[in-house]
């Protein structure tokens, strides 16, 4: 098979940058390549190297990472540039160091000193946490599986290349070794697999029952004047922190509210339902702290997903009204 050509990866015979390789790792967590690419390349070419990102305003990284979600990551992308910045634009090249950077953990600090660095690490992501389990048909489900899935990738990691062997077992795990439907008569693994000879392959890794996400509600307001909406911006930490969003703390001006409707959002721990309240300011309105935004530039904002699908609700208040 071939590997995968990938905005951040290395031609052959080029050496890394460890910049790209870890801002694409930080953006890759918990979502795909094909969602990651555009971003990607917004970044680069904005802020191509680490001292131009920590030189960067943290709201236009913000604004710049909106729609990419697990917005804590692009707080901790800051203050890791920061750090790196400081040591004069140099990341460190050990898992060890790496892992002290803020929002490097365990994953991401094996692949940056791997594929980087060509330092010898374990590197499991949910790729190549299938691939192993598969391998070795481990019938322990996850996540309690994870400590002996890493013990296994460990056996089968080579001393030298490692970055080489990371990569080729994502891209193994994310064009083969599938999820579903898994390629099982195309993988150059396959006479070495426990689950594929036996014809089993996609009843691995076997998963406890997800457990049921607790549902809750939410109100943000809609408060607008002259073609401007107000906005405000979250604190620095909990839900969507540091985001520009609508307030969410009762409503921010004496108003005629109007209800209009609600959207249904799905974060990592929780279901949510979050209403929509929509009203017009009679006047320039006093006491309302925030940014006023033109309505029609709105796409231009920053706006989390949950709050982008709020201002659609919006708009069509407006419509109606």
């Amino acid at each position: 098979m071939d590997k995968r050509r990938l905005a951040w990866r290395a031609e052959a015979g080029e050496r890394p940058d460890p910049y790209r390789v870890w801002l694409s790792e930080i953006m890759l967590q918990q979502t795909t390549v094909a969602a990651v690419t555009p971003f990607f390349e917004k970044f680069t070419g904005r802020w191509p190297s680490v001292q131009a990102l920590a030189a960067a305003e943290e709201g236009e990284v913000m604004a710049a990472w909106a729609g990419l979600g697990y917005y804590a990551r692009a707080r901790n992308l800051i203050a890791c540039a920061r750090q790196v910045a400081a040591r004069g634009g140099e990341f460190p090249d050990t898992e060890a160091e790496l892992r002290k950077l803020p929002g490097i953990g365990r994953y991401t600090a094996a692949a940056v000193a791997a594929i980087a660095f060509g330092r010898r690490a374990v590197v499991v992501d949910a790729n190549v946490e299938r691939v192993v389990s598969r391998l070795f048909a481990v019938s322990q489900p996850l996540p309690g599986a994870r400590e002996e899935l890493y013990r296994l990738a460990g056996t089968i990691t080579p001393d030298h290349h490692c970055g080489d062997f990371a990569q080729a077992m994502m891209d193994l795990g994310s064009t083969i070794c599938t999820p579903r439907a898994p390629r099982c008569p195309a993988c150059p693994l396959l006479d070495h697999c426990a689950a594929g000879r036996a014809g089993e392959g996609e009843r691995f890794p076997v998963k406890a029952p997800k457990a049921v996400k607790p549902k809750r509600e939410g109100v943000a307001w809609w408060l607008e004047h002259r073609g401007r909406v107000l906005l405000v911006r979250r604190p620095a930490r909990g839900l969507l922190g540091g985001m520009l969003a609508f307030p969410t703390e009762g409503p921010p001006a004496d108003a005629a509210w109007r209800d209009a409707g609600s959207v249904d959002h799905v974060f990592t721990h929780f279901a949510l339902n979050m209403r929509l309240f929509c009203a017009e300011a009679g006047g320039e309105p006093r006491g309302a702290d925030g940014i006023w935004h033109p309505i029609d530039q709105l796409d231009q904002a920053g706006l989390p997903t949950l709050f982008a699908r709020l201002a659609a609700r919006g708009r069509a208040w407006r419509e109606a009204a």
